[in-house]
């Protein structure tokens, strides 16, 4: 299907998931299915595929393309979200919470938020937002907020905040919990000593304190002697 012109309606987008459907692989779909743990159904198009077609859409008007999309199919939501990552900021926030919402994996989550055009650029306001959105009865949304914080938040401005919120979540969620974990692997790359001390303070769960010496001790972007001092800091 040619994606370049076409003009967004119902019988177009009804064209589109059938073209999405003859896409699928059907032993990706079986792997990929047994490590997403999503609801929705995996049609099983692998990522280079999704990223080519995402830059297609991004050539139509997607704003129509966006009032279409339903939560039918794994592969919708992946492309909305790597669609909507690259909008300008108007159609970001117009369609953000409606995107958001719609998230019940990591890997939508974590696709979504690893290049987010427009936060880059302002910071201080999807700041606020991001703040907002963490709500402990909601794995997903609050996973965003802490994966979000990861990649455009780990700087001299934020630092301080970021370790004070993510060191006072408490949640029996494994992907909150395993996003905590990931975040301080990353942090200490260039914040050693702050994370040094959290680590020390006593205040993480037994479980995200020895996921984040697992995940920093895995890093190939951590140095050795780093590597040797956090394992003192196991629990037991």
């Amino acid at each position: 299907m040619k994606l370049e012109n076409v003009k967004w309606d119902k019988y177009t987008y009804r064209e589109f998931i059938n073209y999405l459907i003859c896409l699928g692989d059907k032993d990706y779909k079986k792997f990929h299915s047994s490590i997403a743990n999503s609801k929705l159904d995996i049609i099983g198009i692998r990522m280079p595929i999704l990223r080519n077609i995402a830059k297609e859409i991004s050539k139509t008007n997607m704003e129509d393309y966006f009032k279409l999309i339903s939560n039918i199919y794994y592969e919708e939501v992946m492309l909305y979200g790597l669609v909507l990552s690259n909008t300008d900021e108007e159609l970001f926030d117009k369609y953000l919470n409606d995107f958001i919402w719609k998230i019940d994996n990591w890997a939508i989550c974590d696709s979504f938020c690893s290049n987010i055009k427009v936060v880059k650029n302002r910071l201080g306001k999807y700041w606020i937002y991001i703040n907002n959105l963490i709500d402990l009865d909601k794995e997903f949304q609050t996973r965003v907020s802490i994966i979000i914080m990861m990649n455009y938040y780990l700087n001299d401005n934020y630092i301080d905040r970021v370790l004070s919120i993510v060191s006072n979540i408490k949640s029996d969620y494994y992907y909150i919990n395993m996003a905590i974990s990931w975040l301080l692997s990353v942090a200490i790359i260039n914040y050693k000593d702050k994370v040094m001390e959290l680590l020390e303070s006593g205040k993480l769960s037994k479980f995200v304190q020895n996921k984040t010496i697992s995940k920093i001790r895995d890093s190939y972007r951590v140095d050795n002697e780093t590597k040797e001092l956090v394992t003192k800091y196991k629990v037991k």
